[in-house]
């Protein structure tokens, strides 16, 4: 009996402590903890895309509509740093609840400074005229510089989404200038080819594009990818359909929606007077969704990805394939059957990304020699400081006046020669050359600039020398490129003065920086 009357009293005085800690938890529950900002990169975002994006994802499209966003804004066009302010107060005006901050800069290190995911818009237009080959010269140029600055400066693990045409080799030339960034996390933009077959098929059954599902977008993001819907399906009230018994037209399926795919953009160029921007943003929102929160059960998505050799194409391809995705990974669909048709159209594209491939690893001959020319003086009496750094600095120009030549190619080769030998096998004990590489902040230079420095190399590797105090003129002039393995010395002047003076024009583009107001 005591026992009883002990336990009802404990009862008694644990029940308000036991009441007030479930009230507690209860409203706790109902209290909303705002989420860390994700850093959001835009590179392009002064163009038209880039100004249809950024609300977007301001507004949660990309991201969810409880996760905050930090916007990180990149353009180096000419005047971008006007647009760019007034693009970041336009932002802030529309007084977006999930917008903690915005960054608009024209350094492209400031920019990718711990980002979480990349959105890659900014690339050189392909003007009137302009061969594609041209246009992918420019921009594995600016791809170099940029994949630098972000695999040195982004969050380890940084989701990154290519779209700037060509954007599957340009997410190649960034996956080989980014090698800290995982493979995994370097994608390009298919899923706007993806969006626009969905409308087409949905158009022509007659039901909601949000009905089909399982279209496939196969390759390059040109005129030469694949919609296959082979294995899509689409939503009735009596449950799923496949979409090529509905439609029942393999002409017109092989032909007419091919084609109307294929060539949307360029429809869209001529009824608007300029590309598609609207639904290529809305379209880079649903690849980065999907890719962060995951792909509906029993559904795949179409997203250029590094090929690992499945379905036949070639492993280490940036390939659009069917992928399912999961915890902020994709996944290649496996096992789909391909039928003799899909296999040629998914050969052709994929001969077409290799010869892509090739071109951007080795543009030409001339273009592979040229790595760095550089000058970094450290001198201390008169003579040196005056008429041997002119007559350095000028020494160029004196060739071309005394040679009546465009540039002093053969010295120019043999430099290069030195650079990579040295580079390879090691300096000489006590000795140091010169080198552009990627500054680390050394000598007060900018970190992130491609700057002439004192270099020591050993096992195949370049340190900067430290502690020289430097007293004379420091000038470097910045070249982009990496691959010198298929060198050809036999090239004749022609050659070399046509590539050389290619160069000098591609420079202007490449520019990262400038010193003391002048052009590098």
């Amino acid at each position: 009996m005591e026992y009883l009357e002990l336990l009802l009293k404990g009862l008694v005085v644990l029940f308000p402590f036991t009441f007030c800690w479930m009230l507690i938890t209860y409203k706790w529950s109902f209290r909303k903890i705002e989420k860390e900002p994700i850093k959001v990169l835009v590179t392009g975002a002064t163009g038209q895309i880039g100004y249809a994006i950024l609300p977007m994802i301001a507004r949660g499209v990309m991201l969810g509509p409880d996760q905050p966003v930090t916007l990180h804004l990149f353009d180096n066009i000419k005047q971008a740093d006007e647009a760019l302010n007034g693009i970041k107060m336009e932002l802030f005006d529309a007084a977006f609840p999930l917008l903690k901050g915005v960054i608009a800069t024209m350094d492209i290190v400031e920019a990718c400074k711990d980002v979480n995911i990349a959105v890659m818009l900014g690339g050189f237009p392909r003007n009137e005229g302009m061969e594609r080959t041209d246009m992918m010269s420019k921009n594995v140029s600016m791809y170099m510089a940029q994949a630098s600055a972000l695999g040195k400066h982004a969050a380890a693990d940084c989701k990154v989404l290519v779209f700037a045409k060509p954007s599957n080799t340009n997410a190649l030339i960034l996956k080989e200038f980014a090698p800290s960034i995982p493979e995994k996390n370097i994608t390009c933009l298919t899923r706007l080819d993806h969006n626009r077959a969905l409308n087409q098929i949905a158009k022509r059954l007659k039901v909601r594009a949000s009905d089909v599902k399982n279209i496939i977008i196969w390759g390059n993001h040109s005129s030469t990818h694949y919609p296959d819907v082979n294995h899509a399906t689409f939503t009735t009230k009596n449950g799923e359909r496949l979409v090529r018994e509905h439609v029942a037209d393999d002409y017109w399926l092989k032909t007419e929606f091919i084609n109307t795919v294929q060539h949307r953009g360029l429809a869209i160029i001529k009824a608007r007077k300029a590309s598609s921007a609207l639904s290529a943003a809305s379209a880079a929102c649903d690849h980065i969704h999907d890719w962060v929160f995951g792909t509906p059960k029993g559904t795949w998505v179409s997203m250029g990805v590094c090929s690992d050799g499945s379905y036949g194409i070639e492993p280490g391809l940036i390939y659009s394939f069917p992928v399912k995705c999961e915890n902020g990974k994709w996944s290649i669909v496996q096992g789909l059957k391909i039928d003799e048709f899909s296999r040629a159209k998914m050969d052709a594209t994929a001969k077409e990304l290799i010869e892509e491939a090739s071109f951007a690893k080795n543009p030409s001959p001339v273009k592979s020699l040229w790595l760095y020319l550089i000058c970094i003086c450290s001198y201390s009496s008169l003579q040196l400081k005056t008429e041997f750094i002119t007559d350095v600095q000028q020494r160029g120009a004196a060739w071309n006046r005394s040679q009546k030549a465009t540039n002093s190619a053969l010295s120019c080769a043999s430099a290069a020669c030195d650079h990579i030998h040295d580079w390879v096998y090691g300096t000489p004990k006590g000795k140091w050359v010169s080198m552009g590489v990627y500054s680390d902040g050394s000598y007060g230079i900018k970190p992130g600039l491609i700057y002439s420095f004192p270099v020591k190399c050993e096992k195949g590797k370049w340190s900067i020398v430290q502690g020289t105090k430097a007293k004379g003129l420091i000038s470097s002039l910045l070249l982009c490129s990496r691959h010198c393995k298929n060198l050809k010395m036999d090239e004749t002047m022609k050659q070399f003065q046509e590539g050389l003076i290619e160069l000098e024009t591609e420079v202007e583009h490449l520019l990262l920086a400038r010193h003391q107001g002048k052009n590098v």
